[in-house]
This record gives structure tokens, C-alpha cells and sequence, in this order.
């Protein structure tokens, strides 16, 4: 991978402050996408989804504990599978022990929701070290219903908010016209009282906000080191070391 050309460091620190105005705009940008975020209409969720968990079937209320706000990583492991997404799985690794609890101090509720049964979760929880509440959604259309778990059978095949038809126009995704799988997803809901609504949904690089080893990658020099194209712009270039050292 080429590196960055090296420069004086007056000139690293005009292009830092260039740099810095686009990040103060994507920062204003950032704060009022999420004000618009929280100005969404929600939906009043009618199903009696039920779930299974440490104690036994619970109910989508329950996932509440008793807070205001429910985020859901719908987690991909699927019931035939012996362990879960990899990806899936790290984003649960960067979540941390303490998250939950700072959520909890906002009227937060974290869970993590799959279809595989509640035996292979308990089991895979105890092997990675996950302390998160994670719950089973088998035998449930709660995958189905949220698009996580696609099955043109029982639900038409829809995901990040294309219908069937806008997946079948686009090249890239008309694969999932036919496609029978999991998919990952994040969900957030509000309770009123004893009713539960939807407010927001996100999939696809939505997900990317649970992957903080990947958001400090992108403040390194190499980035997240993967095989995907370079945004347009500045490409980095060959390692030039004639240039003068940082004092």
C-alpha cells in the first residue's frame, strides 16, 4: 500500500487545518442528519413477537427492561449455523461490557436478537465473553418482518428500504430477489406506556456504527486496510522520506 508523501511540518499542518474545516462540516452535518433522525414518524408495533432468553419466553415489551428505549443488533446467526456472522460477532466484541450499562443510565435497553435457538446462543455468549443480553427469535417472524432474514417465501424480499422491483433494477443487489438468508440490521424502538413503536431501522454500512475498531481505523494513515476502491479524491503516493522530519 502506498503511503502518504511526506511533507515539512508547515505543510502537514496547513492541509490538517484544510482537513479540519471538512470534518467541522461533516460533524454539522452528522448532528443534523441525527436531529432529523429523531423528528421520524414511528410506527406502533401490533405483533406479539415472542422471544426466548435465560429466563425462559419473553415478549417484545420485555426486552424493554423496564427503559424507555430498545437499540437491537439483529445479530446474524442463522439456525443451521454452529457459530454467528464474523462480522455480526465483532461488532458484539467492539459493543464492550460497559455499554449497556451507559445506555441504561439514558433509558436505553441494548439486546441482541437471532434466529438460531437459544442453546447455541447461551453457548457462543459463554465462549466469546459476552455478557449483553442476547435472545432468540426462532419460530417468530421477527427476522422476517424487520428484513434480517430474507425468505421471499414468507416475507417479498425487500432490504435497506428497496421493494422486490428496486432490488431486481439494481445490478448489484438483484441477487436478493431469491436470496434465503440472514442480513445485519440495527433497530431502535420506543416504548409509550405499554405500546411499543418503531422509529428507526438501519442496514447495510448503517451497521458501521457498532464497528468503533473500524472508526478509528479511518483516522490512521493506512485506513481499514480492506479491498475496496479508494473515494475519489487525493490518492496517497509513493513514500517519498527526502522531504523534511516533524521537529
Amino acid at each position: 500500500m502506498a503511503l502518504p508523501q511526506v511533507a515539512t511540518h508547515d505543510e502537514w499542518l496547513g492541509a490538517r487545518k484544510k482537513l479540519l474545516e471538512r470534518e467541522k462540516e461533516l460533524v454539522r452535518a452528522q448532528d443534523a442528519v441525527a436531529a432529523e433522525r429523531r423528528r421520524l414518524p414511528m410506527v406502533r408495533i401490533a405483533e406479539d413477537y415472542r422471544f426466548t432468553g435465560p429466563d425462559g419466553e419473553v415478549g417484545l415489551l420485555d426486552l424493554f427492561a423496564g427503559h424507555r428505549q430498545l437499540l437491537v443488533q439483529h445479530l446474524m446467526f442463522d439456525p443451521e449455523w454452529d457459530v454467528p456472522c464474523p462480522s455480526c460477532s465483532g461488532m458484539a466484541d467492539d459493543l464492550g461490557a460497559a455499554t449497556p450499562g451507559r445506555l441504561a443510565r439514558r433509558d436505553t435497553s441494548f439486546v441482541a436478537v437471532s434466529r438460531a435457538p437459544w442453546e447455541k446462543l447461551r453457548g457462543v455468549a459463554a465462549a466469546r465473553g459476552w455478557t449483553f443480553p442476547w435472545f432468540s427469535s426462532l419460530g417468530s417472524r421477527f427476522n422476517h418482518d424487520f428484513h434480517v432474514t430474507l425468505d421471499p417465501a414468507v416475507v417479498p424480499a425487500s432490504y435497506n428500504f428497496l421493494d422486490t422491483a428496486e432490488l431486481a433494477a439494481d445490478p448489484e443487489l438483484a441477487w436478493m430477489v431469491s436470496y434465503v438468508g440472514e442480513q445485519p440490521g440495527i433497530s431502535a424502538f420506543l416504548r409509550d406506556g405499554d405500546d411499543v413503536y418503531l422509529t428507526y431501522s438501519t442496514y447495510g454500512r448503517g451497521v458501521e456504527v457498532m464497528m468503533h475498531a473500524y472508526h478509528l481505523l479511518d483516522l490512521t494513515a493506512l485506513g481499514r486496510q480492506e479491498t475496496w476502491e479508494e473515494p475519489a479524491g487525493r490518492a496517497p503516493v509513493a513514500h517519498d522520506a527526502s522531504a523534511g522530519a516533524m521537529p
